[in-house]
């Protein structure tokens, strides 16, 4: 059976958690960064937890993710 191919583009914009949760970074982060407040701007530095909804289309796209 020949291997499966790791989908690059979601392999630079997602990542995976030490228990195997997949993570994404907010939408929004660039743009009207003067208009959003410190509280606003410090929330972007976490990474959100993909959605159960995306979870396995996302396992697909990244399958030696562990």
């Amino acid at each position: 059976m020949p291997k499966q191919k790791t989908h690059k583009g979601a392999y630079g914009r997602l990542g995976v958690t030490g228990r195997g949760k997949i993570t994404r970074r907010k939408g929004g982060v660039n743009n009207f960064r003067r208009k959003k407040s410190r509280r606003a701007k410090g929330q972007f530095d976490e990474m959100m937890v993909i959605s159960k909804t995306v979870r396995k289309r996302m396992r697909r796209l990244l399958p030696y993710a562990r």
